[in-house]
């Protein structure tokens, strides 16, 4: 099962956060004066009844306001751009890419309000879950009418988010775990632009006249 939609149920419990070292407070120190961030993270997958899918590992990189890049190198290849004005998905194993026009959708990601703390409060319901696995962790409940995700939970240590936990509306769910994290640091324009492979199919509106440049493998 291949999702970029993340979700994590963890059942051990650890001694409660105190309350000046809340979830919000680490996010809200995480965050602060945060314009870009890269990193890498292994990510696993549930059905609704809890059975184990595959494990893939990669890379991701922000930049405020709007761009992202998620690649997944291991076990297979898989690549997400949001450049700003179209998101772009490339499967190299079925030399398809699908793109899309970058709206609410995206805006509703819980990743972006990492560059983007004022979206926090307009996008989301915000829940203090407490202690888990040594972990202070955030519950975010979208309010758009027709959100991708139920629920999205976000664990931060103390270097920060490390681990994010995602439920779909059918109960599937994606555990995340970040590692390497690296801020404000200098990231290619080129991390943010794709072009269509020759010979791949292309899936939506991918406007001729839009600027694109090579995808990096």
């Amino acid at each position: 099962m291949r999702t970029v939609s993340l979700f994590l149920i963890a059942l051990l419990l650890a001694p409660a956060v105190h309350a000046a070292d809340s979830a919000r407070a680490r996010l809200d120190a995480f965050a602060r004066g945060l314009t870009s961030i890269s990193g890498d993270f292994s990510q696993t997958t549930f059905d609704a009844n809890g059975r184990r899918g595959q494990t893939a590992q990669g890379t991701l990189a922000l930049q405020a306001p709007r761009l992202f890049r998620w690649q997944v190198s291991s076990p297979y290849r898989q690549l997400i751009v949001a450049d700003g004005k179209r998101v772009w998905l490339y499967d190299p194993e079925l030399q398809q890419v699908t793109v899309r026009m970058q709206g609410d959708a995206e805006a509703h990601s819980p990743l972006t309000v990492l560059t983007d703390l004022g979206q926090l409060d307009r996008e989301f319901r915000v829940t203090e879950l407490g202690a888990r696995d040594g972990l202070a962790w955030l519950k975010l409940t979208s309010t758009a009418q027709n959100p991708d995700f139920k629920a999205a939970e976000l664990g931060f240590g103390p270097q920060g988010l490390a681990r994010m936990v995602f439920t779909d509306q059918l109960g599937d769910r994606t555990e995340i775990a970040f590692s390497g994290w690296k801020r404000n640091v200098a990231l290619p324009a080129a991390e943010f632009r794709f072009t269509p492979p020759p010979g791949a199919d292309v899936i939506g509106d991918a406007a001729p006249a839009a600027e694109v440049y090579p995808i990096k493998n």
